[in-house]
């Protein structure tokens, strides 16, 4: 059996308040994921997503619980160690404008990283590592490119290039944030495509947090998907699976909001929203939910568990009777 690339068990991650108390705003995350896997992220906005990215990408640290990498625990890593956690974990964010240094030529860019951490100096050499960066994700003829600015460069073309300069670093684990909201809607699929092709080449493993469900089932088609809601994972399994038959009313809401042509939407109860500040006792969805059982889920919070082979829900409805008593 493979081992985890990446694994959390009851991870948390706590944000000081000046006033007030601290908020919690990863709620006991257990994950693993396998080299070469892509783990899609969904969920509404604000409900921890890119937290759990930052954290996983050790640009956050974690409150609690456990974070291992390659089975080393990040939090111990020592200074050398830190280092090589940092080459192999690496991040594609949102906003390829602001990512690029706007002074420095495309080749520059790419040479620092292979300068740096891969000791070359030879100029001949640097040139044809960046050369084979360039033509990996898809800009070519290269000339056209090696000697740009990133003025000179469309959205896309600039996020090739952020995902050129990634792979400079030979990482394994990539976190992909919401990578192809802001560039053309008919290159989002091109640009996923590339990064999936780059998996299979590299056997790197992906954490794809978006918002686009369908983009998601896209990307992650054959590997699995995870839903959160307000700071906890509410239920994960095979992209398929989680798509076509949801089991978390959650989960059933925001597909079915997904599916405009639906008769019959499945629709939350939009009164008492809950936030991070006030969640009950019971299931953070509880006053939304639309099959909710009184006297269970707004006094017991539903834990984590596996519901067939592959799949795991946090929900009342799919627990035994006496484990609910």
């Amino acid at each position: 059996m493979t081992k985890p690339l990446v694994e959390t068990k009851d991870l948390t991650k706590r944000f000081h308040q000046r006033k007030g108390k601290d908020v919690t705003i990863l709620r006991g995350i257990d994950l693993s994921i396998e080299p070469g896997e892509t783990v899609c992220v969904v969920g509404e906005s604000g409900c921890g997503k890119t937290t759990l990215g930052k954290v996983l990408a050790g640009l956050q640290g974690y409150s609690g619980g456990r974070f291992t990498f390659s089975e080393n625990e990040v939090k111990d890593l020592t200074r050398k160690d830190w280092k090589e956690f940092r080459r192999s974990v690496q991040m594609i964010h949102q906003n390829p404008y602001e990512s690029l240094n706007p002074t420095k030529m495309v080749f520059d860019m790419l040479a620092a990283p292979l300068r740096h951490h891969k000791k070359i100096t030879d100029f001949s050499q640097l040139y044809h590592e960046t050369v084979k960066l360039l033509e990996m994700v898809g800009l070519t003829p290269v000339d056209d490119f090696i000697d740009k600015y990133p003025g000179n460069l469309s959205g896309g073309q600039r996020q090739r290039v952020s995902i050129a300069r990634i792979l400079a670093m030979d990482p394994k684990f990539i976190v992909v944030d919401e990578a192809t909201s802001m560039i053309d809607t008919s290159l989002r699929i091109s640009l996923l495509t590339m990064l999936k092709e780059i998996q299979q080449r590299l056997n790197v493993a992906y954490l794809y947090i978006t918002h686009d469900l369908a983009l998601g089932r896209y990307f992650a088609w054959g590997h699995r998907i995870l839903v959160m809601y307000l700071g906890k994972i509410i239920e994960i399994g095979p992209t398929e699976d989680v798509i076509g038959h949801p089991q978390h009313p959650y989960t059933k809401a925001i597909l079915s909001a997904a599916r405009i042509d639906e008769e019959k939407p499945y629709e939350l109860h939009n009164i008492d929203i809950p936030s991070f500040t006030n969640i009950g006792a019971g299931c953070s969805l509880f006053p939304r939910c639309p099959q909710a059982i009184d006297g269970v889920c707004d006094l017991i919070e539903p834990p984590l568990e596996h519901s067939g082979t592959q799949r795991q829900v946090a929900c009342h409805l799919y627990r035994q009777k006496e484990q609910i008593r």
